[in-house]
């Protein structure tokens, strides 16, 4: 388990806690040992699992919040969750998820109205009877109304991050079983979908049914839905997210990793081709027209090939020219990870950051990287401590010095992610922002704007010319927060010709851009940097997310500038001095 979700749990059952109008000292512990662990460096569930180490040792975790996190590790949860949730509607967690309530606006209604579901909440919505309560009005009924339709789009999906951490958990888990040859991930997660409905594995190997009953026997595991000879279906944690394990011959491996990482419309379209050439194409393999003859199975190469095709990275398949690509021997050498040489968007304890300077430099040098760009928060943000202007001259000072002395083993960029304000300005004055190596300008308020004016706002922001690149431009928060609205193609049209880049941002709670967005902003000549946003060493691996995004927009490393040597992509920055 993530440190992310230890936090997510407990910060959870402080939300419940004030909802219940409980002690607020217990209630400050559990929020205070959230924020520790989502920030610690360590896995709190690697140090819960060595007798020889102490998670108390943990700066702010004592004896009791212990206990609660050696609980979660065993089985997801808590007593007093649980106890709280047996409080509350089952509905009360998602109540949570509204965008505009908050634990004290929930108590309140829970109290007037005594309602059990979202439905509820929305006819009371619909009704106008929300705004009858204290601090409530016709703006939060709107806005509730607006956030529960999202959410009910959104359920049953999960973040790509947390779906790959149980893959991950479950492959740990099964690894030692005799007789196992490999665990694979197929599906969605695969195919690098940016949310996850269900997770797949094929599991290989003479004792691969055995892996099915261990999976069943897992503590994580909420619910077993069904096992058969060759498959079982759980509910994992509480979350719910539905997990398939299959066994499979070596025989129908390719064919089964084929049939089972999708997409939908790419594989009917994959099978209405076979049948085109006189073949049948099912999970068990391709077969000549008398269905009994294997032409291809063991390899998704050997299908594809059978086909008449190149094999197609499974991030492309979503039927959406990628069969046709292939066919003319024209896909996309699509970028892969070790191929990105710095990381260009982190920050650091000056601002909003869990690590200093030296500290994420430290990390992304033991990642490889030959550079890095640190850019903390402008002003705009108060409660980050934002730079102005005195201190970002101040920062790219001391960046040069360090630079010079070489002590770190990797290459600093100064930069900042300054703020696009609400009327387009840049939060930090341009002779300010003309001393650093990279200027990363993001939208982090009023977010509600028309789209015509957040157009604007964005196209007066591009005419910076210390201006790189547009950071997580759509403001998307997965399973959270829609992307404000805006006349992308206008902003990408005028961003290229102006050669500012765009954003990939990989925290996987953004990844922002979307891959349709990708394709739309490639197809016009963009060029992308692919970058974490990391305000921790940790968060530097959420690279993979991004690139999988970048992969499924169809791009290749001479799109991605921070896939460039250092001295190349010195070149290409815009607007800053040589």
């Amino acid at each position: 388990m993530e440190n992310r979700e230890f936090a997510r749990i407990l910060a959870e059952t402080a939300d419940l806690m004030e909802i219940a109008g409980e002690d607020g000292f217990r209630i400050r512990s559990y929020r205070n040992g959230a924020s520790t662990i989502e920030g610690y460096t360590e896995s709190i569930g690697d140090i819960l699992a060595d007798p020889a180490r102490k998670v108390t040792d943990v700066p702010g975790i004592g004896k009791g919040l212990a206990a609660v996190l050696q609980e979660i590790a065993l089985r997801g949860s808590f007593d007093k969750r649980d106890e709280l949730l047996t409080k509350f509607p089952p509905a009360a967690l998602d109540f949570l998820k509204i965008q505009g309530l908050g634990p004290k606006g929930i108590a309140l209604i829970f109290e007037h109205f005594r309602i059990t579901t979202l439905d509820e909440l929305e006819q009371l919505c619909r009704d106008q009877k929300l705004r009858d309560l204290p601090r409530m009005g016709a703006k939060l009924e709107e806005k509730v109304l607006r956030s529960i339709a999202h959410l009910k789009e959104r359920s049953g999906r999960f973040l790509l991050s947390f779906a790959d951490n149980v893959a991950q958990e479950l492959k740990e888990s099964l690894a030692g079983l005799a007789g196992i040859e490999a665990i694979t991930v197929a599906g969605s997660l695969r195919r690098g979908r940016e949310t996850i409905g269900d997770l797949d594995l094929l599991v290989t190997g003479p004792n691969a049914e055995a892996a099915l009953d261990k999976v069943g026997a897992n503590p994580r595991v909420h619910e077993v839905l069904g096992r058969g000879p060759t498959k079982t279906s759980v509910k994992w944690g509480r979350e719910g997210l539905q997990v398939d394990v299959r066994a499979v011959d070596h025989a129908s491996f390719g064919a089964a990793m084929q049939y089972f990482t999708g997409s939908k419309e790419h594989n009917v379209a994959l099978r209405q081709r076979a049948i085109r050439m006189g073949f049948k194409l099912n999970e068990y393999g391709l077969f000549h027209g008398d269905g009994e003859t294997r032409a291809a199975g063991e390899t998704e190469e050997g299908i594809y090939q059978a086909l008449g095709l190149d094999w197609i990275p499974p991030e492309l398949r979503e039927n959406q020219g990628e069969i046709e690509l292939a066919e003319a021997h024209a896909l996309p050498k699509l970028v892969e990870q070790r191929q990105v040489r710095g990381d260009l968007h982190m920050h650091t304890t000056a601002t909003d950051g869990r690590a200093s300077l030296e500290e994420m430099a430290e990390a992304a040098r033991a990642l490889g990287y030959e550079y890095i760009a640190i850019t903390d928060h402008s002003k705009a943000l108060a409660m980050t401590f934002g730079l102005d202007e005195k201190r970002v001259v101040e920062f790219a000072r001391t960046v040069r010095k360090v630079n010079e002395t070489g002590d770190l083993g990797i290459h600093i960029f100064s930069g900042v992610e300054c703020d696009i304000l609400q009327d387009g300005e840049m939060d930090i004055a341009w002779d300010a922002l003309a001393e650093l190596d990279l200027v990363i300008g993001s939208v982090h308020g009023h977010m509600n704007q028309e789209p015509a004016v957040m157009t604007d706002r964005l196209l007066r922001a591009i005419e910076c010319p210390h201006l790189t690149a547009l950071g997580h431009p759509t403001g998307r928060l997965l399973l959270h927060r829609e992307a404000f609205a805006f006349d992308f193609d206008k902003v990408i049209t005028e961003a290229v010709a102006q050669g500012v880049w765009l954003e990939i941002n990989s925290s996987p709670e953004r990844l922002d851009l979307s891959a349709t967005h990708v394709r739309a902003a490639k197809a016009k000549g963009a060029k992308f940097i692919v970058s974490t946003d990391a305000h921790h060493p940790k968060h530097l691996l959420n690279m993979q997310y991004g690139i999988l995004t970048a992969r499924r927009g169809g791009l290749e490393a001479e799109d991605i500038v921070n896939t460039y040597t250092r001295e190349c992509f010195a070149q290409q920055r815009r607007g800053v001095k040589s």
